[in-house]
């Protein structure tokens, strides 16, 4: 099989229904949409939600609750995932994100005590957990925080 001899299965390409086209087509005149009433009107329709003037169900269940919109939002590393580095590397947040062992750097990076460590790191990080800063120490490395 080529390239161009590719085609889709059959029934895969449905046909656009077209409206109001006149009397013959079958869909003509009212276009499908009824004689009348709201959901016939150019613009008309009622949005979602809407329960016909009944006290809609988002507003009837209770609220509880709150969002934290100051809420810092940190990128975890655990000290596993550092032994990929080499032994006596500086590791800082640039670093781990050129790495991929981050996405992005939010609002700081946060070392976890996740796993064990082989290696003499220097970490500079915005936060470190005590366990992740007693495995690093132990290993002889040192803990920045930033």
């Amino acid at each position: 099989m080529k390239l161009e001899e590719l085609k889709s299965p059959p029934g895969a390409n449905k046909r656009v229904k077209r409206v109001g086209r006149g009397t013959g087509s079958g869909h003509g005149k009212t276009s499908t949409r009824g004689h009348k009433g709201q959901k016939a009107r150019s613009g008309g329709g009622i949005r979602p939600g809407f329960e016909g003037g009944q006290m809609p169900l988002q507003r009837r269940l209770p609220k509880r609750g709150f969002t934290n919109i100051f809420k810092k939002e940190y990128a975890i590393v655990n000290v596993r995932d550092l032994n990929s580095f080499d032994d006596g590397s500086e590791i800082n947040p640039e670093v781990l994100l050129n790495a991929g062992l981050i996405n992005s750097i939010k609002d700081g990076v946060k070392i976890l005590g996740d796993g064990e460590l082989d290696k003499k790191l220097t970490v500079r990080a915005h936060k470190i957990s005590g366990q992740a800063e007693e495995k690093i120490t132990a290993r002889g490395g040192r803990v920045e925080v930033i």
